[in-house]
């Protein structure tokens, strides 16, 4: 019996030994690890190494999840698990990491940053949620939280690439799927932790999930998440586009070079009888086709409200990597505050692209570049 224990009694290395001295800080850096490792190796959503990568990513994360509820029982002492089981905690921050910035890279691209704020607001917590909570990552309720997050997030973009169609129906599904999927997890770990069942009371944590389930649910319903897998590539206002051989020739007005976060002036010097154009790029899976429009708004100063006008709709095809092309354009406009939404089907906003129109009498234009697309 004593040589059967002895065989188990492995010799803690240096990296075990600083990963144990660090805990309250280590999960952080392997989130952020995470994080900057899919900033720099992911691309498209619809590429294959892509889907592994990410199929992986939410595979691990549920090993390892499971795993470390389970190796607090006294039967894994001496035992291959209870070795490494200082990892654990770190591979959870970095699959998390990893998952939720896909997410911000694949619809980093949408020129309408407010329409992601609230993401960006729950990645933060994320971030740095284990700092609020005294037990941090073994926390249960922070755990499953932020798996289930991941879990709903990674299905509501994966689903619609592989079904190559997307939907508010979709969404729906894809939400019902994490929340089965999630409940399962939580269960096994509940029957097999011991620990679990001590920490964890079952109301609070099918509250919790539930709470984040309609919480998503909220900012989809009212636009305040890109429609997923779509993502608005590029938004300019012009004064000319033509067609010449395949390619898009997109004549704008740029702004000084410190503003470098907007690709057209946002003030719009229109010249007397010239019509004002929107040209938008949308990046969309391979062979997913969607009806896309472009809504027309000006701001009315006397009721202080946003009019529609004209809304333009055009067929869009996934695939090409530079986004589908398409333009509308507009006569007879007034000077004032304008904005187009690029919107779907179901009125969800893939972005806007915002502008002031000034008329001009004058036909020369500072500033004026003319690119191809």
């Amino acid at each position: 019996m004593i040589k059967i224990r002895e065989k188990f009694q492995y010799r803690e290395s240096r990296f075990y030994k600083y990963v144990k001295s660090h805990q309250k800080y280590a999960p952080v850096f392997f989130f952020m690890g995470g994080f900057i490792w899919d900033s720099l190796t992911l691309g498209r959503i619809d590429r294959l190494y892509d889907i592994v990568i990410l199929c992986t990513y939410i595979t691990l994360l549920t090993v390892s999840i499971y795993v470390y509820n389970l190796v607090d029982g006294e039967k894994w002492n001496n035992t291959f698990f209870r070795k490494y089981e200082a990892y654990l905690p770190l591979a959870i921050q970095f699959f998390l990491g990893g998952l939720t910035s896909a997410y911000v890279i694949y619809f980093s691209r949408s020129v309408s940053l407010s329409k992601t704020a609230s993401f960006f607001l729950i990645l933060l917590f994320l971030l740095f949620a284990n700092e609020f909570f005294k037990k941090r990552v073994s926390n249960k309720y922070l755990q499953f939280g932020a798996y289930y997050f991941v879990n709903f997030t990674f299905l509501s973009f994966f689903i619609p690439v592989v079904l190559k169609e997307m939907s508010t129906e979709i969404f729906l599904i894809s939400g019902l799927i994490s929340l089965v999927s999630t409940f399962l997890l939580i269960i096994l770990v509940y029957r097999n932790s011991y620990s679990t069942r001590v920490e964890m009371v079952k109301w609070k944590m099918i509250g919790l999930i539930f709470s984040i389930y309609l919480l998503i649910n909220t900012f989809y319903y009212f636009r305040l998440i890109p429609p997923v897998p779509l993502a608005l590539d590029k938004g300019v206002v012009a004064h000319n586009i033509k067609i010449e051989s395949g390619k898009y020739k997109v004549s704008y007005e740029v702004d000084d070079w410190y503003i470098f976060w907007r690709d057209h002036k946002i003030d719009f010097n229109r010249t007397i009888n010239k019509p004002v154009y929107i040209f938008t790029s949308i990046f969309a899976p391979t062979d997913l086709k969607k009806k896309i429009y472009h809504q027309w708004k000006r701001y009315n100063e006397t009721t202080n409200s946003w009019q529609n006008l004209d809304k333009i709709g055009f067929e869009i095809t996934g695939g090409r990597d530079s986004g589908y092309r398409g333009y509308s354009y507009k006569n007879n406009v007034n000077d004032g505050m304008w904005k187009v939404e690029v919107v779907t089907e179901e009125d969800l906003v893939l972005g806007v692209v915002d502008f002031n129109i000034k008329t001009d009498k004058s036909s020369r234009k500072t500033n004026l570049k003319v690119r191809e697309f």
